[in-house]
């Protein structure tokens, strides 16, 4: 761990920049929405956006990287980003916060393909599972960290959309002075949904719903501590404890999914997750209890991403994981547009519990689904013909999760030279 450190610290140091300036705007938003009067609807078009613009940017980043290289892509999106951020307080209509939110979700989505390859480069076979635990843990200390900075200015103001721009342009700094030959960029050409549904369809419904999930947690969770009378700082606390139990319990989660069958787990984690939801609909007035249901919730969802990746590639070759990468987050960032804009009309129906009620619904759906696919097709391997889990979040880009079905694809190969089948059937 130490030497990945050591070889990728500015890169890192980057990434949390640029996570701290992500996760203040996310926060930022539903806040200041509320301040300025915006509806619900409104909102949830707006959080939506920025993932109509992460969806589109994950496509089309890694054909600008190949055309004008990584520095430029990275230093023309960053601009862009900072820009935009502090264009929020100066315009004040959702429609103009509409069409920044996609420019800054293409442009983070860009950013973090280009900064993610530079990691993916800088490590080997031998240390890509501890550079991947190291950029998750980066990502989640980011966010919960911008959580305590959004309490130290009023949102009604211009300095807190400031400190992400600035926080944005730095991030460059340690990235691009430490970069010495760019890598080369390649892409796998994509499994096709019908192939990636055919192997896994737990898979595919699981990080479909779970795409929702997470953008409901990111883009809806401050909205809903507006409309539920939560002060600022209540609020980054109630965010803050939902990435800070998604950091903690991300490595057993893990750790368990090796060791059992990952069917069981998905159902277990995803059943767990829809009652914790379902207690903070009922109890969500109650602050110190919605702590501990966002922990709880947190820990649970963001987890399940990495499971569910997991999961679909012990039903691959090593040959295919690659391939299913781009499918699997096509699906996943589907789900996650759709998110927001469902959870902002059940929100304006039942008030702020719709928050709550859709998580739920989703989780309990995912856990339904798990159970239903057991009996379609009961598992026939043991948990020795598994594929070392590898942890993940759900904002990560294709780079990131190609990135990690490299580490499942060394596990497999290191696996079958010994002697071992480490492929799994359904």
């Amino acid at each position: 761990m130490i030497q990945v450190l050591g070889a990728s610290w500015a890169l890192l140091l980057g990434l949390s920049l640029l996570m701290l300036g992500n996760g203040m705007m996310g926060t930022l938003m539903g806040i200041r929405g509320g301040i300025e009067g915006f509806s619900t609807f409104e909102m949830s078009i707006v959080t939506s956006a920025y993932f109509v613009g992460f969806l589109g940017g994950s496509r089309m980043a890694p054909e600008m990287i190949r055309r004008v290289g990584h520095v430029r892509v990275f230093a023309a999106l960053g601009s862009f980003i900072s820009a935009a951020l502090i264009l929020f307080p100066a315009i004040a209509d959702p429609w103009v916060w509409t069409a920044l939110r996609v420019l800054i979700g293409f442009c983070f989505s860009g950013v973090y393909v280009t900064a993610e390859s530079w990691l993916n480069n800088s490590v080997d076979n031998t240390n890509r599972g501890k550079a991947l635990s190291l950029y998750v843990i980066v990502q989640m200390l980011g966010i919960i960290v911008a959580q305590g900075v959004v309490t130290t200015g009023d949102p009604s103001g211009f300095i807190l959309f400031i400190i992400p721009s600035v926080l944005v342009s730095i991030s460059f700094a340690p990235i691009l002075l430490s970069i010495s030959p760019t890598p080369a960029f390649e892409t796998t050409k994509a499994m096709t949904l019908r192939q990636l549904f055919g192997i896994s369809p737990l898979g595919c419904v699981g990080i479909f719903l779970l795409g929702g999930v997470f953008s409901a947690q990111f883009g809806m969770a401050s909205v809903y501590g507006t409309q539920a009378g939560l002060s600022v700082a209540q609020i980054s606390s109630f965010i803050a404890a939902i990435y800070l139990g998604g950091l903690l319990l991300q490595f057993p989660i893990g750790w368990i999914s090796d060791r059992i069958d990952r069917r069981i787990l998905i159902m277990i984690v995803s059943l767990a997750g829809g009652v914790a939801a379902m207690v903070g609909l009922v109890f969500g007035n109650v602050f110190t209890l919605l702590l501990g249901v966002s922990f709880l919730v947190g820990g649970l969802t963001n987890p399940l991403y990495a499971l569910l990746i997991a999961y679909t590639n012990d039903m691959l070759d090593g040959d295919d994981m690659a391939a299913a990468s781009g499918g699997l987050i096509f699906i996943n960032g589907l789900g996650a547009i759709s998110g927001p804009i469902i959870t902002g009309w059940a929100m304006g129906v039942v008030g702020p519990g719709g928050f709550w009620l859709f998580i739920a619904l989703l989780m309990l759906a995912t856990g339904g689904y798990a159970i239903w696919r057991m009996f379609q097709r009961p598992s026939t391997a043991t948990t020795e013909d598994t594929v070392s889990y590898a942890p993940l979040t759900p904002s990560a880009t294709a780079v990131a999760v190609e990135f990690a079905q490299e580490y499942y694809a060394d596990n497999l190969e290191e696996a079958e030279s010994e002697g071992e089948s480490a492929t799994y059937r359904e």
